[in-house]
């Protein structure tokens, strides 16, 4: 790791009093959840339909038994605890630093790390509600569960996730556009920024820029601060500094 960009990276964060965080699976694989576009990645193993076809609102409608196969098997995963990543951007918030960490992630880990403002743009493996009743179900409920999870009054149970076809939900957009348009640092971080509608809110922002990310992405261009290093272990240092400061 380039410790100068530790150090330019620490600056940038002393000097912010709004900074936005918005990342992607890269920030939850250093916590053992993998991702879908990597070496390792979901898209890189062999399963009967691709996996954006599985996590598809048809696909539940129609093949809801296999959905749930594949959720339990590759979505949910309860051992996963937060990493240096999450940990930081939690402490970052505490020191009054950061404004909010926007997550295309879906595993609950910034929450459990300790962050209080987070926007989830794809909503939370942690939450499940009763398509019929509108009850609402833990993450527990489903692991227990065989087949296609039913609440009690007969209704198919439904992760709170947005599946592919789905719209984001509308107070995560209008968060997330609002945390953008008032940050004075925006960290972009672990995402290829390849997922829209969610990598085009940041598509318009002009200030300060940070991209911490093992593979090129379409905003390299415009950041003030590239690094290609793990984000885990990148903010872990950058912590560090600011803690010797």
């Amino acid at each position: 790791m380039d410790s100068s960009n530790v150090q330019k990276l620490a600056q940038m964060l002393h000097g912010a009093r709004r900074a936005v965080f918005f990342g992607g699976a890269g920030v939850s694989t250093e916590s053992g959840i993998p991702d879908f576009r990597s070496t390792d990645g979901l898209y890189h193993q062999q399963w009967k339909y691709p996996p954006e076809t599985i996590l598809s609102h048809d696909f539940f409608r129609l093949k809801t038994a296999e959905f749930y196969d594949f959720y339990r098997q590759k979505m949910l995963c309860p051992q996963a605890r937060p990493n240096p990543a999450h940990e930081a951007l939690a402490e970052l918030e505490k020191m009054g630093i950061l404004a909010a960490v926007i997550t295309q992630n879906i595993d609950g880990l910034h929450q459990a790390a300790g962050s209080k403002n987070v926007i989830e743009l794809h909503g939370s493996v942690l939450r499940n509600h009763c398509t019929r009743c509108g009850k609402a179900f833990g993450m527990e409920d489903i692991l227990r569960s065989e087949g296609v999870p039913r609440c009690g009054c007969g209704g198919v149970i439904k992760p709170d996730v947005v599946l592919y076809g789905e719209q984001l939900p509308v107070d995560a957009i209008e968060g997330a556009i609002d945390a953008i348009a008032r940050a004075d640092l925006l960290i972009i971080g672990g995402t290829s920024l390849a997922v829209y509608p969610a990598a085009g809110f940041v598509e318009d922002y002009s200030g300060p820029l940070v991209i911490i990310n093992k593979s090129p992405t379409s905003m390299d261009r415009r950041a003030d601060l590239l690094i290609d290093a793990p984000i885990g272990k990148t903010l872990a240092a950058v912590m560090e500094s600011l803690q010797q400061a």
